[in-house]
């Protein structure tokens, strides 16, 4: 190496070593994606593809991979857990995924008359792209598994314009139609039989604040939804402290700061 970079790189490696550390070992995006995709092959072999491989090709090479990446994120995280019995407690999840999904598929072919099967559904609606990742990040999340759901979810984001935090809980029969930038925060809670249009944006409406004025991070900061409720393109329900109630329709372009009852229909007006 050049004089002037091994120069270079010592400045650029001496900048922000109180924030990050420059030679610790993170969790790698890319790892993560194929770990993700990985999954996916084994979830709905046919429809998902990588690398050419056969689901029992996908199951094993997925279980290696997701060891090595979570003995990384342990390592940062100080985690004393065994990577394998928990990418184990995680590959034993995948049925439960897929159940959900398949309701999810349901839902968006039923809740589309443009949606001409079911296949066309996985293959081509990036809402159903969106929740897919979105359910297996969650499993992560459950499993108390730091950084990589977060990776799996904006990967998602990035391809779809759809931004699912990976911690929201989020029942079955879930339908996104369209779907492009729609917001779900990290405590929002939706029932069974949800579905939202694009632009929709299940928000925090403030932040609690520390003593040195830095926003907490805790606690429950977004909405929950009912079953059954609909929201329509361009409509934002903010506050943890906010319920929508079963079967409850909110209308497009609604700015909603406030709970509302079982049943309602909620509308914008000009005044």
């Amino acid at each position: 190496m050049e004089r002037k970079d091994q120069t270079l790189l010592k400045e650029l490696n001496a900048i922000g070593n109180e924030t990050v550390c420059a030679t610790c070992e993170y969790p790698d995006r890319t790892h993560i994606k194929e770990i993700l995709k990985l999954a996916q092959v084994v979830i709905l072999p046919g429809f998902f593809h990588y690398q050419g491989l056969s689901q029992e090709a996908a199951i094993a090479r997925l279980r290696m991979d997701l060891r090595k990446e979570l003995q990384i994120c342990f390592c940062m995280d100080d985690d004393k857990r065994d990577p394998g019995d928990v990418a184990e407690q995680f590959l034993e999840g995948l049925p439960e995924i897929k159940k959900s999904l398949i309701t999810d598929i349901q839902a968006i072919y039923d809740g589309d008359p443009a949606a001409k099967s079911k296949a066309e559904v996985i293959l081509c609606y990036p809402g159903f792209y969106a929740i897919c990742i979105y359910r297996i990040a969650h499993k992560l999340i459950e499993l108390k598994v730091p950084f990589i759901p977060r990776v799996m979810t904006e990967y998602a984001h990035e391809k779809t314009g759809i931004d699912i935090n990976p911690g929201a809980r989020i029942g079955d029969y879930f339908c996104i139609d369209h779907g492009t930038g729609i917001v779900i925060g990290e405590t929002a809670v939706l029932g069974h039989h949800v579905k939202l249009y694009q632009g929709v944006t299940i928000g925090a409406r403030s932040f609690d604040l520390d003593e040195n004025g830095l926003p907490v991070k805790s606690g429950k900061r977004h909405p929950d939804l009912g079953d059954y409720v609909i929201v329509y393109a361009n409509a934002t329900i903010l506050g943890g402290d906010t319920v929508i109630g079963d079967h409850s329709v909110i209308g497009g372009n609604v700015w909603l700061l406030e709970s509302v009852p079982a049943g309602s229909h909620i509308t914008y007006r000009v005044k």
